[in-house]
């Protein structure tokens, strides 16, 4: 049986495992934002209950459950470095504390990426976060995500997906 599908909206791609922990990652820090949860607490959570089980319905991708850990793990534990970089890229009328905690887990995690994970290509990062980013909606959020993690790549890492320097 096949699932109808919306035309009117871009279909994100399917996740890998790392896409699918990136994804994860995201969810888990919009909870541990909005309910106050712990990061033990939630990791145990997840991996119990979650990465790539059914949840009311809903399969959860099978994800890379050390990939999850090191994304969640390192923005709790950098988030005080991470959170001026994003505050930087945005622009002076969309403070951080102005934007939803979907959209803050989601730039927490991509800056992080960029900042500790120099083994992943800025590309990836940058292309995976939009993706998730997508998947939450449908208008500008997605755009304000690929413009704050290029500007964020080019004054960590020194390159960047867009056009002309920032």
């Amino acid at each position: 049986m096949t699932e109808p599908t919306d035309n009117s909206r871009p279909q994100p791609r399917q996740a890998n495992k790392r896409g699918a922990a990136r994804l994860a990652a995201v969810q888990a820090l919009y909870q541990m934002d909005v309910a106050g949860s712990g990061l033990l607490e939630i990791t145990a959570e997840y991996e119990a209950f979650r990465l790539g089980k059914e949840v009311d319905g809903d399969l959860y991708r099978e994800a890379d459950p050390q990939w999850f850990r090191a994304i969640l793990a390192g923005v709790v534990e950098n988030q005080k470095t991470v959170d001026p970089v994003i505050r930087q890229a945005l622009t002076d009328d969309w403070p951080l504390s102005r934007l939803d905690s979907t959209l803050r887990a989601i730039l927490r995690a991509g800056v992080y990426e960029l900042m500790q994970r120099t083994d992943v290509p800025v590309a990836v990062i940058v292309s995976e976060y939009v993706d998730i980013a997508k998947a939450f909606y449908v208008e500008e959020e997605p755009k304000l995500v690929n413009a704050v993690l290029d500007r964020v790549s080019r004054r960590v890492r020194g390159e960047g997906r867009g056009k002309g320097a920032s």
